[in-house]
């Protein structure tokens, strides 16, 4: 099929564009340097010069509790004009499937523990990253929306915290696995980290998260939400203790109690992915540590250079 990626050429999106290649389709990979989708007319043109059949629409901006603190507006703003912009033109061009990628960051502070697709709209996200998380909660109303009125066969999947090789180690906007690794791994004395380890997350291997995302598309075809996670929970505590130890940090953690720990809690049930689609994680935490912090160290270099 003649498949776009919105960016694809970002973490999540360069494994999900090698995964559609290996499996025979045709690939465009929409960059923003390319195609800039909070602009009507770049997403226009994007639908025009790739005709395709098949959109994985995972663009956005993105990043930590910092980044998030930083840019409320700018992420709010951002990513609903995008999913506006790729909704509509996906509309206009008869797009025979749109995946939509959304976040766990939309759920409630205090939803109740595992996430379930139902509670979605029982609150309001935690306060540090609502306004993104509200932002993809939109383009999950205008996809449903738009199956209503005009027959598009958008889904919206909510993955976990994602983290693998290729993940964003930056300095400011990283989130935490990434950040973890890039830290520990610099070979300082102690590393300081935010809040008090309390709060809890479940994370999902990049390379699984592309299998649910090609699965969903080949197999669902509904207008509920459907959660994408590997049913693991972890305090941030105990994964700063296991990453140290992938790493090999023998140094002293210290936990600065005067920025937010974030949200309290953090795990989705993904009951709905594996009924609906045969969906299941497959990537033991350990293991995926071990294999990003592999890919961080062979490429250390090239990440420093481009944070320069």
């Amino acid at each position: 099929m003649k498949a776009v990626v919105t960016g694809g050429g970002g973490f999540l999106g360069s494994h999900l564009v090698e995964r559609l290649q290996n499996d025979g389709h045709d690939v465009v990979v929409a960059r923003r340097a390319d195609y800039d989708l909070t602009r009507e007319d770049d997403a226009a043109r994007l639908f025009q010069d790739a005709q395709p059949e098949l959109v994985f629409h995972l663009a956005a901006e993105v990043g930590g509790i910092g980044a998030n603190r930083a840019n409320p507006g700018r992420y709010w703003y951002a990513n609903l004009l995008m999913g506006a912009h790729v909704l509509e033109q996906a509309r206009r061009a008869r797009v025979g499937k749109l995946v939509l990628a959304g976040t766990v960051c939309a759920y409630p502070k205090f939803a109740p523990i595992p996430f379930r697709e139902e509670d979605l709209w029982n609150g309001y996200p935690e306060e540090t990253n609502a306004p993104y998380g509200v932002a993809k909660k939109s383009i999950l109303v205008g996809a449903q929306a738009y199956r209503e009125q005009y027959g598009l066969d958008a889904i919206f999947l909510l993955p976990a915290n994602l983290y693998g090789p290729r993940d964003n180690f930056h300095e400011t906007n990283a989130h935490v696995i990434a950040d973890l690794i890039r830290k520990m791994a610099a070979g300082e004395d102690e590393v300081v980290l935010w809040g008090d380890g309390s709060p809890t997350r479940e994370f999902l291997y990049v390379e699984d998260c592309v299998d649910g995302l090609v699965l969903a598309a080949e197999r669902y075809d509904g207008p509920e939400p459907v959660n994408l996670g590997a049913g693991k929970e972890i305090s941030i505590r105990e994964l700063a203790e296991l990453v140290a130890d992938v790493v090999g940090f023998r140094g002293k953690i210290v936990w600065d109690t005067s920025m937010p720990n974030g949200q309290p809690r953090r795990s989705v049930d993904a009951t709905r992915a594996r009924e609906l689609f045969g969906f299941e994680a497959r990537t033991s935490l350990r293991d995926g540590l071990e294999r990003t912090v592999a890919w961080y160290r062979e490429h250390a270099g090239a990440v420093a250079s481009a944070q320069a």
